[in-house]
């Protein structure tokens, strides 16, 4: 059985790590390289550096962030934002990054992941996707299409509209979750993006994102589902059991985490023998 992965995500803007609530909000988080230092000391699995204004703004990668990481780390991590090209990912990897994420590039051209993947392999992209739930009708009138998650019974009190009873289907938003992908569906779209030759799904939910109210259990399980590479779950972490849900009930491979690791709340080692002890075989 593969192990489990613990995966602390930086998200940076102009330098400094950040972290809000549903992709707005940003508050300081502290200084990228230190967080990255203190997770590899707490035993993390890998980094996720996400560039989150870099597809926006129009800025360069942050190729001198994965020179500086790589210099001062000894885990594998992932460089995202702004990589429009076989060039954009060589600098990067040149600097030190272990893998690229690619999301907004992507979907304009998804050729890129095919070609990032013939130069560098699989095993090298990453394709993140930011989904957001929508309600298609009801499940009980319309057979859930590819994509769909079936209806569950006994919702949370605090279920959003739609969250259970509705097929439901997901929407695709790329620059920072700033606009929303026409005609694209989140589950469908990580089938394309892994037949093409992605070798990792990073999926994050917009709508959970931030608020510590745990991962959307049916987006993951629904992507989980859908593709035969890894999965790392994103968006909602509050609890360390949130974590064991996301693997145990979502089918995903790895958890990525923020603001519960940047603040203190919980460290990476008790994140670890939470899943541990849950039965779920993790890296030591």
């Amino acid at each position: 059985m593969a192990l489990r992965r613990v995966i602390p995500c930086l998200d940076i803007d102009s330098g400094r790590v950040v972290k809000g609530t549903n992709f707005v909000g940003l508050r300081d988080a502290g200084d990228p390289v230190e967080l990255a230092e203190r997770y590899d000391a707490e035993g993390a699995d890998e980094l996720v550096f996400l560039d989150i204004g870099a597809s926006h703004e129009g800025r360069e990668t942050i190729t001198e962030l994965a020179r500086r990481t790589a210099d001062n780390v000894f885990i594998p991590f992932v460089i995202g934002g702004g990589i429009r090209s076989v060039a954009d990912a060589q600098a990067v990897l040149d600097a030190g990054a272990d893998k690229v994420s690619v999301n907004s590039s992507a979907l304009a051209r998804p050729a890129l992941i095919s070609e990032l993947a013939e130069v560098f392999g699989s095993q090298c992209v990453v394709v993140a996707i930011d989904a957001r739930r929508r309600s298609t009708g009801s499940s009980a009138s319309r057979p859930g299409p590819a994509g769909s998650v079936a209806a569950s019974a006994s919702p949370p009190c605090d279920a959003p509209p739609g969250y259970f009873g509705e097929s439901l289907e997901f929407d695709v938003y790329v620059n920072g979750g700033r606009a929303l992908v026409p005609e694209r569906e989140a589950v469908a779209w990580a089938r394309e993006a892994t037949e093409r030759g992605a070798g990792e799904v990073l999926l994050t939910s917009m709508d959970r994102d931030g608020t510590t109210d745990g991962y959307d259990l049916e987006l993951t399980r629904a992507v989980a589902d859908a593709v035969t590479v890894p999965v790392i779950a994103s968006g909602g972490a509050g609890e360390l059991t949130h974590l064991v849900d996301a693997i145990a009930e979502g089918g995903a491979d790895a958890v990525l985490c923020a603001s519960i690791f940047h603040y203190r709340e919980y460290t990476v080692a008790e994140a670890k023998r939470t899943l541990a002890e849950a039965g779920i075989e993790v890296r030591r």
